[in-house]
């Protein structure tokens, strides 16, 4: 798949997650074989470009191209100067959010609440890609509401104003995380536009992967929730999709050096107090993955020193995985 000038070495997406996709999980599952990792959403309101977590999300350091930064935005010419930023930054694929379902995003009526005004649409699309001279891409839901789905109109419209890739979560804004995502709708668009069409919703397999491309028709596949607690499942599906019925699990080994390693970044990347304080979403989702009884390490979560935090989840991953 390419988008731009850009070519992925997998078809197999991380999908921009709020308080998640951080530089450190982002080299992370590249590293398993993500060809391409959204960084977090960025507001584009100019008040808010030098706080400090605004800083982290901009950061690029060590990330392998291309890097994709996702900007949230109502307003047009924020949105544009947002995305001249952090191109000027290093970022080679903006990303424009119409499909966040938080409510605080949709209060301000960014984020999926756009997609309700086509006209907007429209004209925060067209002024972004006249902003920058890198790819732009979108990423929506397939509506507002179950009565409201109008994804096939706002795929034309990205289309019509020069947006290079298109993602789409296959549930409305109303429906959040519940029910089954809509393949369908997804296939729909694909057969309306020509751009590249990426897949997201529910894909947690290789398997899964694969009759999701069939049912859609899609270019490639967005992974979210399902990558949190197991990075390597971009390995799994990037390889599963070129061989049928292989197995590309971790050993006990690589299982304790990723998660461990995961968590020295983070302690790195925010510093040791921030670090631990962090780190603790990833430890639960980890160890709830791996099978471990919550009883047995909810400690852990209560810890602040980070040295500490680090030998207790490393002696709790060498117990259970070599016993």
């Amino acid at each position: 798949m390419r988008i731009g000038p850009y070519t992925l070495s997998s078809p197999v997406i991380l999908a921009p997650m709020a308080g998640v996709t951080d530089l450190p999980f982002r080299r992370l599952c590249r590293k398993f074989g993500a060809g391409l990792a959204v960084s977090e959403m960025i507001t584009s309101r100019p008040r808010l470009q030098s706080h400090p977590r605004t800083r982290l999300r901009v950061d690029h350091r060590g990330e392998p191209p291309p890097r994709s930064i996702q900007i949230l935005g109502v307003e047009p010419k924020e949105m544009a100067e947002c995305a001249r930023r952090n191109v000027d930054a290093g970022a080679q694929i903006i990303d424009i959010n119409m499909g966040c379902p938080a409510k605080k995003v949709c209060r301000v009526a960014a984020g999926s609440a756009l997609l309700r005004d086509e006209r907007k649409v429209a004209s925060i699309l067209e002024a972004v890609v006249s902003a920058v001279a890198v790819p732009v891409t979108l990423k929506i839901r397939t509506g507002w509401d179950t009565q409201n789905k109008n994804a096939i109109s706002i795929a034309k419209i990205a289309e019509n104003s020069g947006i290079r890739a298109l993602a789409i979560h296959g549930r409305t804004r109303a429906c959040g995380f519940q029910g089954k995502a809509e393949y369908d709708t997804i296939a729909a668009v694909k057969y309306s536009v020509k751009i590249p069409v990426i897949a997201n919703g529910d894909i947690d397999s290789a398997a899964k992967a694969k009759r999701v491309l069939a049912m859609t028709g899609a270019d490639a596949v967005m992974i979210g929730r399902a990558a949190q607690g197991r990075p390597w499942l971009f390995r799994e599906v990037s390889q599963g999709l070129m061989n049928e019925g292989s197995s590309f699990g971790l050993n006990r080994e690589e299982i304790v050096d990723t998660v461990i390693g995961h968590l020295v970044s983070l302690h790195e990347f925010y510093g040791p107090q921030q670090g631990v304080r962090i780190a603790r979403k990833h430890i639960n989702w980890y160890l709830s993955h791996l099978g471990l009884a919550k009883e047995g390490w909810r400690f852990i979560l209560g810890l602040s020193d980070a040295q500490t935090q680090l030998q207790q989840v490393e002696k709790l991953l060498n117990d259970h995985l070599y016993h």
